[in-house]
């Protein structure tokens, strides 16, 4: 494909060679001559000059850069469009596999694709055009809108609702059991019945072995938009709001309230009965034990501001110095038994 298309398919202002033929993109470092790269963060810009791609996709125009230059508004969002004019996940045939065990109570939308050995409940309800693969199985009573796509080995449990364009990467886990046991007098724990469900409103995206828990009463619901990575543990009666980013191995305790757009690095965690507000960006392995505003940025344990939390950080890499700094100061201000 010719750069000049690509430009006109990204909708983005060429400068330099239109004709160059690209075969292929990748990140700067790897490219090679005949594909397209991008530049997004300026601490790489130096790799400009360095790179063998052919064309890079870029915020602004930079001066004498011997390769041409496809200039964005988003370079990295178009290079994830750029990569869907090269690479398409496979895509399997329509139909059901003669070995998926599905009940007849069971209603399938139009133009589904249902995997070998895949398992679907009694009175559940899917949209138009799932891709539910191998191994998949999808317990009685679920609600599940159209586009679903649902990879190898995920279980969907009873009574759980989902919208529609939602992904569901390998192992992932939705409505399992929540966390919940009454201690008897004996010391013993005593199971509470998790009769509530899990709602995933539209456009949501969760990644290889996560687990979303079910409530004891009530609901668990992860907002439209947000993006779930792997290895993530979501509590009973969570409440996560729109657009949130979950990175790996993120837990968050039960009933604790996350706003619109956050973003949660790897490793965090959070208490429960939380209530964490909009746009609170938290930095990797913090722990939350308090309520949190709008607008903040947190690292460390406990987690605080950012800032606050960097110079703390800079003070504990110099603990050993301060140390013996204070050993010192204090014996030379020992009483030596002179007058």
């Amino acid at each position: 494909m010719k750069l000049k298309e690509i430009a006109e398919r990204l909708d983005c202002r060429l400068a330099g060679n239109g004709d160059i033929e690209i075969t292929g993109v990748a990140g700067l470092e790897e490219a090679g001559p005949g594909e397209l790269t991008f530049l997004s963060n300026p601490r790489y810009a130096r790799l400009l000059r360095e790179t063998k791609a052919s064309a890079v996709i870029i915020a602004n125009e930079v001066e004498d850069l011997p390769i041409s230059c496809l200039v964005s508004g988003n370079p990295y969002l178009d290079f994830a469009r750029a990569l869907e004019l090269f690479y398409r996940p496979p895509q399997p045939n329509t139909g059901i596999h003669s070995t998926a065990v599905i009940a007849a109570s069971a209603a399938i939308g139009e133009n589904a694709s249902i995997g070998p050995y895949a398992v679907i409940g009694e009175r559940t309800v899917i949209g138009n055009n799932a891709i539910i693969h191998s191994h998949v199985s999808i317990y009685e009573g679920v609600q599940i809108g159209d586009d679903f796509l649902a990879h190898s080995h995920v279980m969907v449990r009873e009574f759980c609702e989902i919208g529609d364009r939602v992904i569901v990467q390998n192992g992932a886990v939705i409505g399992s059991d929540g966390y919940g046991f009454a201690q008897k007098k004996d010391g013993t724990h005593y199971k509470i019945v998790q009769s509530g469900k899990v709602v995933i409103e539209d456009d949501v995206e969760i990644q290889a072995n996560s687990c979303i828990d079910r409530a004891a009463v009530g609901e668990t619901r992860i907002q439209r938009g947000s993006k779930i990575d792997n290895l993530v543990q979501i509590g009973h009666a969570v409440k996560v709001g729109e657009n949130a980013i979950l990175c790996a191995q993120v837990g968050i305790a039960g009933s604790t309230t996350v706003g619109n757009n956050c973003v949660f690095a790897g490793q965090v965690g959070l208490v429960n009965h939380l209530n964490i507000g909009d746009n609170v960006l938290i930095t990797a392995q913090s722990g939350v034990p308090s309520d949190v505003a709008s607008g903040q940025k947190l690292s460390g344990y406990p987690a605080m501001e950012n800032r606050r939390w960097l110079r703390c950080a800079a003070v504990f890499n110099r603990l050993p110095e301060l140390e013996k700094k204070i050993r010192e100061l204090t014996k030379k201000l020992e009483p030596t038994g002179e007058e």
